[in-house]
């Protein structure tokens, strides 16, 4: 569930780096040059960029921009054609097959196959419709925190990835304790750092 939902689910990053001088100038351009491109036209196999969270089919942020107030809100969107595995091996052996009785050998040699194999799965790619997944962040600028609305850890990664490629900036991800560290004084660090596990039941 994302970030305009009723309800949602998230993980907390910190932000990690420093900022250049005017930041949201500069978040603009790297935005933009980032945006997310459609492959519904063509044969790519996979595109990854920014959209916005009101569309995604609005890259260009015209109805809509990333900036509200002291926070950037963005949807990162992924489309990807994918082959089934058990697809691609059974069309794979077909074409196969009907090379070796076009040429009339036993067998063909590992290159081959290898070279069948590339072929057939660009043939199956070119037939596949792209599959969109759309992931929505909000990011606190002040206060150096970004919500992430997945739990998926192949998301995250996607994330933390494009988010560094796009602001030169690292995502950390805050468990619990990385929380309360940030939320507490430095004066008590040192006694949260001795704080233990306990069982409550």
């Amino acid at each position: 569930m994302g970030l305009l939902s009723s309800s949602a689910t998230f993980v907390r990053y910190a932000v990690e780096g420093e900022m250049v001088p005017n930041f949201l100038d500069f978040a603009a351009e790297r935005i933009k040059d980032n945006a997310f491109r459609d492959i519904d036209d063509n044969y790519e196999e996979r595109s990854v960029g920014w959209v916005s969270v009101l569309s995604m089919f609005d890259s260009s942020f015209e109805y809509a921009s990333f900036a509200v107030g002291d926070y950037i809100v963005l949807t990162m969107r992924i489309d990807e054609r994918k082959v089934a595995p058990n697809v691609l091996k059974k069309f794979t052996l077909k074409e196969e097959e009907r090379l070796k009785k076009e040429r009339q050998v036993p067998k063909l040699s590992r290159s081959q196959k290898i070279e069948i194999k590339e072929n057939v799965k660009l043939m199956l790619l070119k037939k596949a419709v792209p599959v969109p997944a759309t992931y929505d962040l909000c990011w606190n600028l002040s206060q150096g925190n970004l919500l992430f609305f997945s739990t998926s850890l192949k998301a995250q990664t996607e994330l933390e990835d494009f988010f560094k490629k796009t602001f030169d900036l690292s995502l950390r991800l805050q468990i619990p304790y990385l929380t309360a560290e940030h939320l507490l004084e430095p004066d008590v660090h040192d006694a949260l750092s001795r704080l233990s596990p306990d069982i409550l039941i």
